[in-house]
């Protein structure tokens, strides 16, 4: 049996920064896209309005992304967050 008639809904990238970020000071800069609460949840959750996805960020540089619908449009939110996420590498 084959299927032809479908549509993806959801697609889920994982990504390394190869390096750790500040997630607090991310949080504290980007409050109304942000949530973070490490006794809950070790990632911090970044909602991107466009494209529409979220992106689970991790202290080690790691992210999950969920909600895209194409590879395109995973790489054009990553690039579009990279900038900020490099402001608030970690540095020793």
């Amino acid at each position: 049996t084959r299927f032809f008639d479908f549509t993806v809904q959801n697609m889920v990238g994982l990504f390394d920064l190869r390096f750790p970020i500040r997630l607090e000071g991310l949080l504290l800069a980007n409050e109304q896209m942000t949530q973070y609460e490490p006794e809950l949840f070790p990632g911090l959750i970044y909602r991107i309005i466009k494209p529409r996805l979220v992106m689970l960020i991790f202290v080690n540089g790691k992210i999950v992304m969920t909600g895209a619908k194409s590879r395109e449009q995973m790489y054009e939110a990553l690039n579009n967050v990279y900038p900020i996420l490099h402001n608030y590498r970690k540095t020793n």
